[in-house]
């Protein structure tokens, strides 16, 4: 077998695609004297830039609130860009919702703890995700909706355009 057929994935770059945050109701949020409480959603999206490349996005959702005040709100979306050939069809979604997003979500961990820093919190660092779990509820809750619309087959990490990465 020729080097050429031989499967590859590589990391192309990583960088932060966007940031934000909120502190809407600064500066007497700062006054309060109770402990905030923080929710955290993550999220994965994909997209095909070409034939072997993809774009792996992680967006990371923290708000935290002091009594029912918002005391600040970040969301950040750390992509990173992937070449992967040669790689069987079966086994492309799932290096796309797992072992991409692993790679991509230290940085967003530490992108987002600064923003939080630099706003005048004491930074919050994201826990460690497990996204095999992740993948897997998705793609049991993709499963369960297509059988419960009636359709054939299942698919993994959507893209935006309507495709699967991966198709049963």
């Amino acid at each position: 077998m020729s080097d050429q057929n031989q499967p590859f994935f590589s990391i192309q770059r990583a960088y932060l695609k966007d940031l934000s945050l909120e502190q809407p109701n600064s500066p007497a949020i700062f006054l309060e004297q109770d402990m905030p409480t923080v929710e955290v959603q993550v999220d994965v999206a994909a997209e095909r830039l070409a034939e072997e490349i993809f774009e792996v996005v992680v967006i990371a959702t923290v708000t935290a609130k002091i009594k029912d005040k918002v005391a600040f709100l970040v969301e950040g979306k750390q992509a990173g860009i992937f070449e992967i050939r040669n790689v069987p069809v079966e086994q492309l979604d799932p290096l796309i919702g797992i072992a991409c997003p692993t790679i991509v979500y230290p940085y967003l961990r530490a992108n987002v703890a600064d923003a939080i820093s630099r706003a005048g919190f004491q930074p919050i660092h994201l826990a460690e995700i497990n996204f095999q779990a992740l993948y897997e509820q998705r793609l049991a809750a993709l499963t369960e909706q297509q059988g419960a619309n009636g359709s054939a087959g299942g698919a993994g990490l959507v893209m935006p355009d309507g495709s699967a990465a991966q198709t049963h």
